[in-house]
């Protein structure tokens, strides 16, 4: 809701109205609800289908800053496309810099941290989780339908980021 505030003229009569709209609804924004979207999950060869699983979203965005998080949990009918993944963002990041956030892989007993990262003015965001095909473990890899685990029917992925939006 937040935008760039108003432009007063001298001599212009101050209003309830505008006083609500500048003042009040401004403030209010800082702490209203999260706005939930459904991000686009796409593949860079083939796209995964998420079928009978969960993709959602959610943010929060005060100015130019925004608060995202991205939660998948596969179905026994997701597909999972081939090459590697991306997801939308709620809003086209700055052009400044990389904008990093937190990822988390779960599945099959297995529990893996990474990161999130979108590049300046980018409008999707792609995962990075320790590649466990690689030597040494640590080094991270794109997620994908075999990063970092094969990923099967109950497997989720979260990130979240905050970062600087373009506008």
């Amino acid at each position: 809701m937040t935008f760039a505030p108003r432009t007063w003229v001298v001599g212009e009569v101050v209003t309830a109205a505008l006083l609500n709209q500048e003042i009040r609804d401004q403030f209010n924004s800082f702490f209203g609800a999260w706005t939930t979207y459904t991000p686009t999950w796409t593949g860079s060869t083939t796209n995964p289908v998420i079928n009978n699983g969960t993709l959602n979203g959610r943010y929060l965005k005060v100015g130019r800053t925004v608060h995202q998080v991205i939660d998948v949990t596969m179905g026994s009918t997701t597909t999972y496309g081939s090459g590697t993944y991306a997801f939308a963002l709620a809003a086209t990041a700055g052009s400044a810099v990389n904008q990093v956030g937190t990822a988390q892989a779960v599945g099959g007993g297995a529990r893996y941290a990474g990161n999130i990262l979108a590049s300046p003015s980018a409008a999707t965001a792609a995962c990075y989780f320790p590649d466990s095909g690689l030597t040494p473990v640590s080094r991270l890899s794109t997620m994908s339908p075999t990063i970092p685990f094969t990923w099967a029917s109950g497997y989720l992925m979260r990130a979240c980021m905050t970062y600087e939006a373009a506008s």
